[in-house]
């Protein structure tokens, strides 16, 4: 038969291996639904007593034989992480007590702790307090609320009196929508294997599917180009909130669609309507200009010519400098900052800082969905240059404008007391600030239209009417509404209009 051949009987094997990976993924991802994790694992557990019963005999010099009650001593070296795969805050721990984790090491008494921090986390040392609810009792140890960024840890070297060398050790705790657990302990003298019998199989397997199918292509390559691959040449301007996603996209099109090259160029969403409108006007009867517009909402009064396409629905929140530990504001106190009834933090069970609000320019559609969904009013004049001072003594509050997000988080995350807003991202705002939800409410993909959050907005994609079918523009839009463009904007926190819950909230708002 005409399809019995090489090249397709292996893609075949590979597809079914593909599959089954993927049921694998969809079973692990509703069975094991968490995000965030905290694994602890013993580094070190070994004697510095005298006593054999331990295991083995020791010869100690110095302090440690001069020590009285040491004869049974332990050192423990005991590796706390983030291996999770989102950033976990102190609001995170879901204990009634001040402390957050607690670690016990059964049979043994707790004689002293020192706490270490790897390189360029300094600043985890400063939750290691009693205030903090750092403490040790007999055989426990209390830990605080340390927040950890994914990948960060913290190692504890305790010394321990009491019982013999591999007693029980283990940290309980709880983490809202994850888990503590404990990994396997990486020791100098284990020599643990890469891979299991069944990750070796499928591996192998995987790998000479793979490499027989790219040989078969290699002599015979006739793969058509994506669908909606087109030359020439694209520029894309509008949303600074949904840059990301589009910089990420143009660049995996470029790479897979020959002949085709498409500039980046964010200015804000009004900015970008204008710039269309105008590039169009100039065309005349030329045909669309080879430029696409991003909106965080929809467009303004006036450009009938335009033509929308519905893309993602994306969120924004308000974030805050982390000197204010206030964690949600409820829609009227937001208002009435805004409106510059309250200047301090202390009046919203904060701290005695200056409220300064860091704002977008009036091109921002970031800004426009704020006013529109939050606010349900204006902002403020402007009424500072430095986010830091007023300009003008007689306005009722400190407020800047910035040209775009990266600059706002910037300047929130640096200037005590700041408050801003953002479009919601994943994991990547700087240290130095977090987001506030409202009115009890948390900014989350997974609860759009069931949650009553309501800083959010669909991000369009205006063209100047109509593009040809054949046109880079028309490709590129199509590429950023299927397949990998779903998988693109996921992944940066939006949903995608195309799916079967975009089409029904995009539809809706």
């Amino acid at each position: 038969m005409e399809w019995f051949s090489a090249e397709n009987v292996v893609a075949v094997l590979t597809a079914v291996l593909g599959v089954l990976a993927s049921i694998g993924v969809l079973w692990y991802e509703r069975r094991v639904p968490r995000r965030k994790r905290i694994g602890y694992r013993v580094q070190m557990d070994t004697p510095i007593g005298s006593d054999v019963s331990q295991g083995r005999a020791n010869v100690r010099l110095g302090l440690f034989s001069e020590t009285p009650d040491m004869s049974d001593a332990t050192l423990v070296l005991l590796r706390v992480e983030n291996d999770g795969s989102q950033s976990i805050v102190d609001s995170d721990y879901t204990g009634r007590e001040l402390h957050g984790l607690t670690a016990e090491f059964t049979g043994r008494t707790v004689r002293g702790i020192a706490v270490t921090q790897p390189p360029g986390a300094v600043h985890l040392m400063e939750h290691f307090t009693p205030a903090a609810g750092m403490r040790h009792s007999g055989s426990l140890i209390r830990l605080p609320r340390v927040p950890l960024n994914r990948g960060e840890h913290f190692k504890l070297l305790v010394l321990l009196t009491g019982a013999d060398v591999g007693s029980p050790i283990r940290i309980t705790g709880g983490i809202r929508d994850g888990e503590v657990t404990v990994n396997r302990a990486a020791r100098p003298d284990d020599k643990p294997p890469l891979f299991g019998r069944a990750a070796r199989l499928i591996t192998v397997s995987l790998t000479v599917c793979v490499v027989v199918l790219a040989a078969i292509i290699l002599v015979r390559d006739d793969t058509p180009p994506p669908l909606d691959c087109a030359r020439g040449e694209l520029r894309v301007t509008g949303s600074t909130a949904f840059a990301p996603v589009v910089r990420e996209l143009a660049a995996t099109y470029m790479e897979e669609c020959e002949g085709s090259r498409i500039e980046v160029d964010p200015r804000g969403s009004n900015s970008g309507i204008r710039e269309l409108s105008d590039e169009g006007a100039r065309a005349g009867k030329s045909g669309s200009p080879a430029l696409v517009a991003l909106s965080d909402g929809p467009k303004p009064p006036g450009h009938p010519e335009l033509r929308e396409t519905r893309v993602a629905v994306s969120l924004f929140s308000l974030v805050v400098n982390d000197r204010v530990p206030v964690r949600d504001l409820s829609l009227a106190d937001i208002r009435r900052v805004y409106a510059g009834e309250i200047r301090n933090w202390r009046e919203l069970g904060g701290p005695d800082l200056e409220i300064l609000l860091v704002s977008r320019d009036a091109n921002s559609g970031t800004r426009e969905v704020f006013q529109r969904r939050v606010l349900d009013r204006n902002e403020p004049a402007q009424s500072s240059r430095d986010c830091a001072t007023k300009d003008d003594p007689r306005a009722p509050v400190v407020r800047c404008e910035l040209d775009g997000t990266e600059q706002v988080l910037a300047t929130v995350a640096r200037l005590d007391g700041a408050l801003g807003y953002s479009e919601l991202r994943s994991g990547s705002e700087p240290r130095g600030l977090h987001r506030i939800s409202i009115d009890g409410a948390e900014p989350s993909v997974d609860t759009i239209g069931t949650s009553t959050y309501p800083y959010r907005e669909i991000e369009y994609a205006y063209t100047y009417g109509r593009p040809p079918a054949d046109s880079l523009a028309s490709g590129f839009l199509g590429y950023l509404s299927r397949g990998r463009g779903q998988d693109v904007i996921q992944i940066h926190g939006h949903l995608p209009c195309a799916t079967p819950k975009g089409l029904r909230v995009c539809g809706e708002d």
